[in-house]
């Protein structure tokens, strides 16, 4: 696959700053096309996980959005790391996020409210989702043969969060884009959480070697929690695979369809992948241990798919 490029972002090119999200962030043109650049100025990994879960995404054929890494510089005075996207709302296409859709549904959703929202459960955004449109052809080119509705595709996003650890799919981390009267699923976005990119490679490498399973790679990926609850009188959200579990039983028919693409993946794929990210972003224990990592929730999903 060769090393990822990385893609050079002068601010000078800055037309707006992007109010959403916590990171630094701003819209500039490339020709004809509005990209967003997102600084990684903290260290924990985002710019990679990003880029690395765009891929993944790809490997499943998945609607996503494509997210490059980049670099800001001020001249030729290097600023700080990030990644690139394009504009998956341009006109004349409207983002309308989950917490809009589900207040739409419900005046008493939390909508202000982003985090451990109980309201945001399994039912109600499965009701949501099928009342949309699924994505538009152009977004659909690759996914696997019987994925038709919103909901069969949102249930292969949901599968994708429990292969990569992904517990950041909260009510303003999906959406639809809107064109006119039809509202149509919006490709999966915003990945940057996953794939425990925030540890430490001291802990990497302990839970790569320990002994103790309560310190191994399985016991940290069966901790992994979603941003869906059961029901609004729950008081966790529940396991990424449990999610998975409890999408699954409003379209098994794509649930199976999901897990049998994610069969076709292999090790070779996953490694190539991972070491397209350049050493300077992404360490070996880091390569080594997102790699046991994957296997793991993808050994877990499967096996799920055995017991159905």
């Amino acid at each position: 696959m060769g090393e990822f490029s990385i893609r050079r972002v002068d601010r000078s090119l800055s037309q707006s700053v992007e109010p959403l999200g916590s990171k630094p962030k701003f819209w500039f043109s490339d020709g004809n096309r509005r990209l967003l650049f997102k600084a990684e100025d903290r260290g924990t990994g985002e710019d990679w996980a990003e880029v690395v879960a765009c891929h993944l995404c790809g490997l499943l054929g998945l609607p996503h959005v494509k997210y490059e890494l980049a670099a800001e510089y001020d001249g030729e005075q290097y600023i700080r790391p990030g990644v690139v996207c394009e504009n998956m709302t341009h006109k004349p296409f409207v983002l309308v996020l989950g917490n809009e859709l589900l207040l739409a549904a419900d005046p008493q959703y939390p909508q202000a409210q982003r985090f451990k929202v109980r309201q945001h459960t399994v039912e109600a955004v499965c009701d949501i989702v099928a009342q949309l449109s699924p994505p538009s052809e152009d977004w659909m080119t690759h996914v696997p043969p019987g994925i038709e509705s919103a909901l069969d595709v949102f249930v292969g996003y949901v599968l994708l969060d429990a292969w990569i650890a992904n517990q950041d799919r909260h009510h303003e981390n999906w959406g639809a884009l809107r064109d006119g009267s039809t509202l149509r699923l919006a490709p999966t976005f915003d990945h940057g959480a996953a794939l425990a990119r925030n540890l430490l490679d001291e802990e990497r490498e302990e839970r790569l070697t320990s002994k103790d399973r309560n310190r191994t790679i399985a016991t940290f990926a069966a901790r992994g929690r979603s941003a869906f609850y059961s029901s609004p009188a729950s008081n966790k959200p529940l396991e990424l695979r449990e999610a998975f579990r409890a999408f699954a039983a409003y379209a098994p028919d794509a649930a199976r369809a999901w897990q049998e693409r994610l069969r076709t993946v292999n090790r070779e794929g996953i490694r190539g992948i991972l070491e397209s990210v350049p050493p300077a972003r992404m360490s070996e224990t880091c390569r080594n241990f997102t790699l046991e990592l994957l296997l793991t929730n993808q050994r877990r999903l499967l096996e799920q798919d055995k017991r159905q």
